[in-house]
């Protein structure tokens, strides 16, 4: 049996018993066909159960030269998953991968939008056309909700409770919860869905979906990034932002005002309270700040 197979197996696994999301899952399968291309390319007949510790090292050697360690890391945590996989199914009776090390790194934390410049952006938006209504009411709720941009994209009308003041958020691994969903962006959601959704050629199967494309079909991943990029270039916005960017700064400006780390880390969807810790990061002048204003010892 050759690697495909065993690639194959393993997107099952991922996919049924861990319920990894299809983007997750394709990242998985980049980086184990980076390994089979690195194999074809050096001659190399080894299947994924004969492969050893040396060739697997030659690979991580040869792929540090053209990736950060960022990469690198990911790329061994993949692989590192696979041959454990392959382990635990009693394909292999060891996981080559056990003494190789990840290279050191740093928690990386992206840009902050302040207010101001999240007013900016969506100011700078056209409105005079129909995708200007949509991508105001989008905005505010990547930013009102904390939306990862998956998320955004696939947000359903029927997951959507005004009077209630929520909203139901399918996230990683299809697991559901409930974020507060603030009147402004509740406001906007309603302009869209009135005078230009209402309008939309919708097609089949996403009659559901809250936001579409002119062809009224859901909107794509990169087309959210596009629509962010145009909107900093306009307002001469030199930081380079995403829709993570707008995560971000939902959290960092909740902590900054006095919201529980809890509490952000249910709203974002984090399992662990120290994913959560990296997003909501501050800078030393908010921490003085909040010392003046809380401790009894001032």
């Amino acid at each position: 049996m050759n690697w495909s197979f065993y690639i194959k197996s393993f997107q099952d696994y991922l996919k049924i018993e861990r319920s990894l999301s299809a983007n997750t899952i394709a990242n998985y399968t980049f980086d184990l066909m980076r390994l089979v291309r690195f194999l074809e390319e050096n001659h190399c007949r080894d299947h994924p159960i004969s492969i050893g510790e040396a060739t697997l090292q030659q690979f991580i050697y040869e792929i540090s030269k053209e990736v950060n360690p960022r990469s690198q890391a990911r790329i061994i945590s993949g692989l590192k998953s696979f041959f454990t996989y392959l382990l635990f199914e009693d394909f292999r009776t060891d996981n080559p991968m056990d003494l190789i090390e990840s290279p050191k790194i740093g928690r990386k934390l992206p840009d902050t939008l302040s207010v101001a410049e999240i007013d900016a952006l969506i100011g700078a938006i056209d409105l005079s056309k129909d995708e200007g209504e949509r991508n105001r009411a989008l905005l505010e709720v990547l930013y009102g909700c904390g939306l990862r941009v998956s998320e955004l994209v696939t947000l359903k009308i029927s997951d959507l409770f005004p009077e209630e003041g929520f909203v139901k958020i399918t996230g990683k691994g299809n697991k559901q919860r409930f974020v507060p969903i603030g009147s402004t962006a509740l406001k906007y959601i309603t302009i869209y869905r009135t005078t230009v959704r209402a309008h939309l050629p919708i097609q089949k199967g996403f009659e559901d979906t809250l936001f579409l494309n002119r062809r009224g079909k859901q909107l794509t991943r990169a087309m959210v990034f596009t629509i962010l990029k145009n909107l900093a270039v306009s307002i001469g916005l030199s930081k380079s932002i995403s829709p993570h960017t707008f995560r971000h700064s939902f959290a960092t400006h909740l902590l900054e005002n006095g919201a529980d780390l809890r509490s952000i880390q249910l709203m974002l969807g984090h399992e662990s309270i120290t994913t959560t810790e990296v997003y909501v990061h501050l800078d030393r002048k908010h921490l003085t700040q909040v010392v003046h204003q809380f401790h009894p010892r001032k």
